[in-house]
């Protein structure tokens, strides 16, 4: 059973420069700069025929012009008990309605609603024992963060291997935007 999700890579000179704010962080397991993504829409584990009926929807998906993306600042998910390290993404309403149309889609064919609110963001680092200060006084000491700006002109289908999170994600296949 692939386990699959949908996203956005991000180009070399993104993931390099994302990839500078490694390191000083305890309990921090950093992601390789080759996995760096966001992801759109997670599905998870399914069988080999839905995987099919999900890339054959994803063909038809409604046509989206290429836009930009920028990322804007680091943040962190799971306040008190910190569990991942991330680079946000500054409103993007072409991302925002690349997202849900993918989540609408993906409803029609029978998954079931992702449930969580739609961050976008690239996870740099998953956390496991760090303490909310120690994650507050890391961003501080990375300084300022200088916006990252880069143009999407595909998205694709991710899958990944069975493990603890972070790769290594495979492009199953990619979806251009309209030129």
């Amino acid at each position: 059973m692939p386990r699959l999700f949908t996203g956005l890579e991000i180009p070399p000179d993104i993931a390099f420069a994302l990839s500078l704010k490694r390191g000083g962080l305890q309990g921090a397991r950093w992601i390789d700069p080759e996995n760096y993504h966001i992801t759109l829409r997670y599905i998870g584990d399914v069988d080999h025929r839905t995987a099919e009926e999900i890339f054959e929807s994803l063909e038809r998906l409604d046509t989206f012009e290429p836009f930009e993306i920028t990322l804007s600042h680091l943040g962190v998910f799971g306040g008190t008990k910190p569990r991942a390290l991330y680079a946000g993404a500054e409103a993007c309403p072409d991302l925002s309605r690349l997202q849900q149309s993918q989540e609408r889609l993906l409803q029609r064919i029978g998954l079931q609603p992702d449930g969580r609110k739609f961050v976008p963001h690239v996870t740099l680092a998953r956390l496991r024992d760090t303490g909310a200060h120690e994650v507050a006084r890391h961003i501080a000491q990375s300084g300022q963060f200088m916006p990252l700006r880069f143009s999407v002109h595909r998205f694709v289908l991710f899958s990944s291997r069975d493990s603890i999170g972070g790769g290594p994600y495979l492009v199953e296949q990619s979806f251009p935007l309209a030129a």
